[in-house]
């Protein structure tokens, strides 16, 4: 008998047992009227704002707005130029690219595959105006070290932290670090919403305000328009949702956790040695949330794994198969390219398995399994049998 897929993420599994919780927080927000700036919103923002350590939340429609909001913010414009690593989800230069200002793409570490604070360092001029790192996958990028090649100029970083709600830098919670932290509620986050979402992370007062006022238009009072601004609300129907999976969160993320640990473990079971590349272990006082589980295929075989594993139904995923540099959009803009080799092998290697708290042990050890037979290695965990 064919055994059940073993999906890269499955919705609708991890919503099943919060069904009747989500459906009575959506009937409280209709009964209220308040579909827009309602006490949903408002408590959202001052509990994203305590998981990250920061004083103000402010909410806007999704992760992208966030990074448009915050470079709006700090005048981010022609002749300016924003740092971003090249190797993350478009929206991380794209907003760069929107306000006029020139893009500036940075390499990687190889081994963390986070932005290379000694990349950056080469890369700042009397321009650069912001460095935007991401805490990509779920783990915390290097806010120490940048801090250091940043020293005393004036240029803010900008936490890209949509994939990362929950993780710690030297023991502070990301999206509380820096000048502002950007997070997303995209359905395939560790807090997702049912649809698109957004929240912005500040301590700064003054740049609270502003961040309100350009997502509503730049309007304050009604109808009078202070500044440009753009249209960028989270409804009621998402903040209300997200508050209710928000009380889920951190048990999720411990789950998650739970299964990267077991990764970890059984993978290096299996001695695969220069052929199968894993995450690297977080730092002292580092802590990842592990929004993915990304291994390195190396010798070009990469494709191939993920084929085999599909014919196996097991679910995988490029994050990213093409470095932002190397993308179309980016081939005639306003963007500074330097050498980027972490970035281009790891792009030709990274491959993201099941990680979510829905995974069980057996599937995991089906994934193990399909990847150890793929390489031509034995497996020295027995297989779990499955209940039932």
């Amino acid at each position: 008998m064919t055994e059940p897929a073993v999906p890269l993420l499955d919705v609708v599994q991890e919503n099943a047992p919060l069904r009747e919780e989500l459906l009575a927080a959506l009937t409280r927000v209709i009964d209220s009227g308040r579909f827009l700036y309602g006490d949903d919103v408002s408590e959202l923002e001052r509990e994203i704002a305590h998981w990250s350590g920061a004083k103000h939340g402010v909410a806007c429609a999704s992760g992208s707005d966030a990074l448009l909001l915050s470079l709006m913010a700090l005048g981010v414009g022609p002749g300016d130029e924003v740092i971003v690593p090249s190797f993350t989800f478009f929206a991380t230069a794209s907003c760069v690219t929107r306000l006029g200002a020139t893009v500036v793409f940075a390499d990687i570490d190889s081994e963390t595959l986070q932005i290379d604070p000694a990349s950056v360092g080469g890369l700042i001029t009397e321009r650069t105006r912001a460095v935007i790192p991401v805490h990509l996958f779920g783990r915390p990028a290097p806010l120490t070290e940048l801090a250091r090649v940043i020293g005393d100029r004036s240029i803010a970083v900008v936490e890209d932290a949509a994939q990362a709600i929950g993780a710690v830098h030297r023991d502070r919670p990301v999206g509380g670090i820096g000048k502002v932290g950007c997070f997303s509620f995209y359905p395939t986050k560790n807090l997702g919403g049912m649809g698109d979402g957004g929240m912005l992370t500040t301590d700064d007062d003054a740049f609270a305000e502003q961040l309100r006022l350009l997502a509503a238009h730049g309007m304050q009072p009604r109808y009078y328009h202070r500044v440009v601004g753009i249209n960028s609300r989270l409804d009621s129907f998402q903040a209300a949702v997200l508050r209710v999976k928000l009380s889920h969160l951190q048990r999720w993320n411990d789950e998650r956790r739970v299964r990267a640990d077991r990764y970890m473990t059984w993978f290096r079971d299996i001695d695969a040695g220069d052929d199968l590349g894993l995450p690297h272990e977080d730092a002292p006082g580092d802590r990842s949330v592990w929004n993915q589980f990304t291994i390195r295929v190396r010798g070009g075989r990469r494709d191939s794994l993920r084929a085999f594993l599909a014919e196996r139904g097991i679910g995988s995923e490029i994050y990213y198969p093409v470095p932002l540099h190397c993308q179309a959009c980016f081939q005639d803009a306003d963007v500074v390219v330097p050498s980027l080799p972490s970035t281009e092998a790891a792009a030709d290697e990274v491959l993201s398995l099941p990680v979510s708290p829905s995974l069980s042990e057996p599937d995991q050890r089906r994934v193990v399994d399909a990847v150890a037979a793929f390489l031509g290695r034995a497996t020295r965990t027995k297989p779990q049998r499955r209940a039932g």
